[in-house]
């Protein structure tokens, strides 16, 4: 069994809010601060999913400040309130993570105004809005770390994938606007795109793929691990680390930066 890992990098009862975080790489950075400590708060849309999550990260890391919100991070209200609760469990907020499930597989000509439309709203001004309501708390409190999860094609676009593509270079644009504009407010805010992190979501898109070239899934993957430095797919845990050095007493000036973890697969500088 591999060695539970513990950073110790004094996140103990900082207050945590991660969107998208019944799964993936949401659930797994989760995971990771709670094993700090730190006191969690989840949220999607699906209430089943969450509360499994939140039995698993209690039993994985003994933490009982973990708890979930429902959340659809396309409704504004509906993230007033999953601030709201933050605050009202744990008193602040100081590290804000956003996340959103990627948009559509597609090229330009797949979709219409709706389709770009939706991706905006989920992708780009979800975040917006989250780090809108956040601000008050952070600022009152003298500081804090906002992480945006976005994609590696934030230094190299990917096949087929359009939406996601342009909007991610949106959240790379807003992290680094905000990092210049808060740094006086001692908020930390920076961008980390995940590359082939065994997730549902490359699953399915690796299935996508297989599909399209007619070749099996095995194949694919075999193809692809041989093009990363490392050989190898990431684990969920592998990026959740990384997103919780970024929000800890371990990082204090580093921000407005864009970070891979990606195992070396981008070839861009």
């Amino acid at each position: 069994m591999e060695e539970e890992l513990a950073l110790n990098l004094h996140l103990k009862d900082k207050s945590v809010v991660v969107t998208a975080a019944s799964k993936g790489l949401g659930k797994a950075t989760a995971l990771e601060f709670a094993r700090e400590r730190a006191s969690v708060l989840i949220s999607s849309r699906n209430e089943e999913e969450l509360r499994r999550a939140v039995i698993e990260i209690k039993e994985e890391t003994g933490n009982e400040q973990v708890e979930y919100m429902i959340c659809d991070i396309t409704q504004p209200e509906s993230i007033k309130q999953l601030i709201k609760k933050s605050v009202d469990l744990y008193g602040s907020i100081d590290v804000l993570i956003n996340n959103a499930g990627g948009p559509p597989a597609g090229s330009f000509d797949s979709f219409e105004d709706d389709g770009w439309q939706h991706a905006f709203e989920l992708t780009l001004l979800s975040y917006i809005r989250t780090i809108r309501e956040a601000l008050p708390y952070m600022r009152e409190q003298g500081g804090g770390h906002i992480v945006n999860f976005a994609s590696s094609s934030i230094k190299q676009p990917l096949d087929n994938l359009i939406l996601s593509n342009t909007f991610r270079a949106g959240v790379m644009g807003l992290s680094k606007s905000l990092a210049i504009e808060l740094g006086k407010d001692n908020i930390l805010v920076n961008t980390v795109g995940p590359g082939r992190i065994a997730t549902d979501r490359i699953e399915e898109l690796d299935q996508m793929r297989a599909n399209k070239l007619e070749i099996s899934k095995e194949a694919l993957v075999e193809k692809t691990e041989a093009g990363i430095a490392l050989g190898r797919y990431g684990k969920p845990e592998e990026f959740g680390r990384t997103v919780v050095f970024l929000c800890s007493r371990a990082n204090i000036y580093l921000t407005g930066r864009s970070l891979l973890v990606e195992g070396g697969l981008v070839k861009a500088l």
